[in-house]
């Protein structure tokens, strides 16, 4: 929940790209970041991968619109609209991206080589036919953030309970690290996204450091299969609900657009 999906960064970038808001360019080179390439396979009318300048525009000029985020997990098909060929592959890849104006998705595919701390990354986004369909179970961003500050709520009060480490240097060195990234600026959404949106994604962010918290500090006082059992059980509808909001933050330009048609 920490790190941005690829695919929030492709649909973030390529939303502002279609808005005209950023050059190609630029738009690329945020959504590669730190990986060293990213190539884009089944594309109509190309018989072997392309970079993303270029798919970029093909999808253009296919007719896409927007680009919306899903974020799938276990039992929960979030952003999806299917077929279920598409949902499988994005299932298992826990993240997609789908077009807005033409039936297609894109799934990344990542490839590592190299020992650690000189990893080489790359990214083949797998291009395939999904249904136009509304994508499901994604909240306006108005009810993202009410849900979200009853969760940051919920979630504080669950680690309390059950006593769950919120100390020490690790948890201090997660707690730096999301604040240094909220103070590097607002860069995690592109040119055009509105403020309220940030503020969602902020948010959704802060929870998703809760819950990385008590999942990587040990069993904290948690010591008994049961109160494990409980925290595990209390934190999925939190983990759930920040997901669901950082679809809806990184969906909203697109939504935004529809409901203003």
């Amino acid at each position: 929940m920490l790190s941005e999906p690829r695919s929030g960064r492709l649909a973030a970038w390529g939303n502002a790209l279609l808005a005209g808001l950023v050059s190609p360019d630029d738009a690329v080179l945020a959504i590669v970041g730190e990986d060293a390439v990213h190539r884009v396979e089944g594309l109509p009318g190309e018989s072997a991968p392309v970079g993303l300048t270029l798919a970029l525009g093909r999808l253009r000029t296919l007719g896409t619109t927007g680009l919306r985020l899903a974020l799938p997990a276990s039992g929960h098909p979030l952003g999806l609209s299917g077929p279920p060929e598409f949902n499988a592959r994005a299932l298992e890849a826990e993240e997609a991206v789908i077009c807005h104006g033409a039936a297609f998705g894109l799934v990344p595919e990542v490839y590592e080589a190299g020992p650690a701390g000189d990893v080489h990354v790359e990214v083949v986004w797998h291009v395939l036919p999904v249904r136009e369909a509304p994508p499901a179970d994604v909240p306006s961003l108005g009810e993202a953030e009410r849900e979200l500050a009853e969760a940051l709520r919920d979630a504080t009060e669950v680690l309390s309970k059950l006593d769950v480490a919120g100390s020490g240097p690790v948890a201090e060195a997660a707690i730096d690290a999301y604040r240094a990234r909220a103070e590097r600026g607002r860069e995690v959404l592109a040119p055009g996204y509105p403020p309220r949106a940030v503020r969602v994604l902020e948010l959704a962010q802060r929870v998703g450091l809760l819950i990385s918290l008590a999942h990587d500090n040990g069993h904290g006082g948690a010591v008994s299969a049961s109160e494990m059992a409980a925290r595990s059980l209390a934190l999925r509808p939190v983990e759930r609900t920040a997901r669901r909001a950082q679809v809806a933050a990184y969906n909203s330009v697109v939504e935004e657009r529809e409901r203003g048609r």
